[in-house]
C-alpha cells in the first residue's frame, strides 16, 4: 500500500536578537547572551570564515593576528629594512678609500675617475622614475636588490674601466628602487615614524661606518677589488631577507596588514600618478634639497681620503677617517633625536647646518666653523676629528626631511613621492662628487672645502623655502 508523505510548511518566529534557548539533554532551556558566545582571545589569533552562495563556492577566511604579532612582524619588517639601508651605506662609504687605488690601477685622474659618480648618477635617476611606476607593481626583492648582485659580480674581478663604470648604473637603479621603497614604508608609518626614520638612517650610518674599515685592507693589496666580494656577499644576503620577509608584495598589498595598519588613502584625481607627484612644488624643493645634501655626504665621505692623503700628507691609513666622518653620521642620527623633538624639526635643522658650516666658535678659532678648521689648520688629526663632528651635524638632517615629505606629502602619493625625492636626490651624490674631480683636476683637492662650504649654504636656502605645511587640496 502507497504510503502518502505531507509536507507542511511551518513559519518560525524569529527569535530575539540578544538571547537564545539552548536546549540541554535534560530538556530543560537555558537562555544564553549571544554576545558571550564568541569571545576571541586578545592575544591569540583568530579566523574569521564567510561562506558564499553555496557549497561549491570557495570560503573565505582572513587570518585576525594579535597586537603582539603586529608587534613582532613590524620589529621584523623594519630590521630587514635597517638591513636593506645598511648595505646603501657600505656601498657609499666603499669607494672613498679604494678612489686612490682605482686611480692607479687604472691610470686616470681626478675627472676621468670621477665618471664612477655620473654613471651612478644615470642609474639613481633612472630608479627613481621606475620607481614611481614600480611602487603598486613590484614588490620589495626581485629586481630591487638583484641589480646590487650583478653590479657587484662585475666589480669584483676589476674588469676594463667602461665595464667597471658601468656596473655602477646598475647599483644605481637597485639602491634608488630600494632607497626609495624603504624610506616611503617607514614615513608611511602611523606609530613612531620620527624615531624609526632616525635609526633606518643611523643602519646607513653604520654600513658606511664599517665599509672603509674593510676597504681600506683591500686596498693596500694585490687583489684590492676582492672588497667587492664581500659587498656581494651582503648583497646576496640582503636579497634573501627582503624576500622572506616580504615576499614580492607591495606595500599596500600586505605588508602594512601585518603590522594592523590600514592601506592609505586613495586619491581621487584622474591623473596618473607620476603626473600628480611631479605637479606639486615641494616635492621638487625637497629632491633638490636631498640632491644637494647626499652631494655634501658622500662628497666627504669619498673624496676627504685623497684630500688628507694630497694636502695633509696622510697615509694609506687616511681611509680610516671616512669611516670617522660615517660613524659621526650614525651617532648624530640617533643620540640627536632627542634635541630633535625639544626644538622642532624644521628649525632644528638650521642649527646643525650653520654649526656645521662656520658658527662653532668654541673650536680652535673665534668665528671658524668645522668646515673651515679642516680647510685652515694644517694638521691630519685635527681634520680627521673636525671631519667627525661635521658627521654627527650632518646625520639628522636626512631623516628630517623624510619626516617633513610625510608631513606635506598627500598620504596616497607619499610612497612614490618620496621614492623620487630620495632616488633624485640620490644623484647628488654623483653630480657634487663629480663637480669636486672636475675642479681638483685645474685647481688641486684643496678646492674641496671651499665646494662644501657653498653646497651646505646652498642646502638651508632651499630648505628655506620648502612649505611648513601641506597644501588644502
Amino acid at each position: 500500500m502507497a504510503q502518502t508523505t505531507t509536507t507542511s510548511a511551518i513559519e518560525l518566529e524569529a527569535l530575539p536578537s540578544q538571547k537564545s534557548t539552548v536546549f540541554t539533554p535534560s530538556s530543560k532551556s537555558v537562555d544564553v547572551d549571544s554576545s558571550s558566545l564568541v569571545q576571541p582571545s586578545t592575544s591569540e589569533p583568530h579566523i574569521t570564515s564567510k561562506a558564499k552562495g553555496s557549497s561549491s563556492e570557495n570560503i573565505a577566511t582572513t587570518l585576525v593576528l594579535s597586537p603582539k604579532q603586529h608587534l613582532k612582524n613590524s620589529r621584523i619588517q623594519f630590521a630587514s629594512l635597517c638591513w636593506c639601508l645598511f648595505l646603501a651605506g657600505w656601498n657609499d662609504g666603499s669607494t672613498g678609500p679604494l678612489l686612490p687605488r682605482i686611480q692607479e690601477v687604472y691610470h686616470v685622474g681626478f675627472a676621468i675617475v670621477s665618471l664612477l659618480f655620473v654613471f651612478a648618477c644615470l642609474g639613481f635617476v633612472s630608479g627613481a622614475l621606475m620607481n614611481v611606476y614600480l611602487t603598486d607593481r613590484l614588490g620589495f626583492g626581485t629586481v630591487r636588490s638583484l641589480c646590487q648582485v650583478v653590479a657587484y659580480t662585475l666589480q669584483a674581478p676589476a674588469l676594463p674601466f667602461p665595464v667597471f663604470v658601468l656596473s655602477y648604473t646598475i647599483n644605481g637603479v637597485g639602491m634608488a628602487l630600494q632607497d626609495a621603497q624603504a624610506n616611503g614604508y617607514v614615513a608611511s608609518l602611523e606609530k613612531n615614524a620620527q624615531t624609526q626614520m632616525g635609526f633606518l638612517h643611523a643602519a646607513y650610518g653604520a654600513g658606511a661606518l664599517a665599509s672603509p674599515l674593510v676597504a681600506t685592507q683591500f686596498a693596500q693589496l694585490r687583489h684590492w677589488s676582492f672588497h667587492y666580494l664581500v659587498s656581494l656577499g651582503l648583497a646576496i644576503s640582503n636579497t634573501a631577507v627582503l624576500s622572506a620577509v616580504f615576499k614580492f608584495k607591495t606595500q599596500d598589498g600586505s605588508m602594512l596588514d601585518k603590522i594592523g595598519q590600514s592601506a592609505g588613502e586613495k586619491g581621487a584625481s584622474e591623473d596618473t600618478k607620476f603626473r600628480q607627484i611631479l605637479s606639486i612644488k615641494s616635492v621638487h624643493l625637497l629632491a633638490f634639497f636631498i640632491l644637494v645634501y647626499v652631494g655634501v655626504e658622500v662628497t666627504i665621505g669619498g673624496w676627504i681620503v685623497t684630500f688628507l692623503i694630497d694636502v695633509r700628507g696622510g697615509g694609506p691609513s687616511a681611509g680610516y677617517v671616512s669611516s670617522g666622518f660615517f660613524g659621526g653620521l650614525m651617532v648624530g642620527r640617533v643620540a640627536l633625536l632627542w634635541l630633535n623633538q625639544k626644538i622642532g624639526e624644521r628649525r632644528v635643522l638650521y642649527l646643525y647646518s650653520a654649526l656645521a658650516i662656520g658658527q662653532v666658535s668654541l673650536l680652535v678659532f673665534e668665528n671658524a666653523g668645522l668646515e673651515l678648521i679642516v680647510w685652515l689648520v694644517p694638521s691630519l688629526i685635527g681634520g680627521a676629528v673636525a671631519v667627525s663632528i661635521v658627521g654627527v651635524l650632518l646625520g639628522p638632517i636626512y631623516p628630517i626631511a623624510m619626516n617633513h615629505a610625510a608631513r606635506v606629502l598627500p598620504r596616497w602619493l607619499l610612497t612614490g613621492a618620496i621614492g623620487w625625492i630620495a632616488g633624485f636626490g640620490q644623484a647628488g651624490s654623483a653630480v657634487i662628487p663629480f663637480m669636486t674631480g672636475a675642479f681638483s683636476s685645474r685647481f688641486g683637492i684643496k678646492s674641496l672645502q671651499p665646494l662644501l662650504v657653498v653646497m651646505m649654504s646652498i642646502m638651508i636656502v632651499l630648505w628655506a623655502l620648502v612649505p611648513r605645511a601641506r597644501r588644502a587640496d
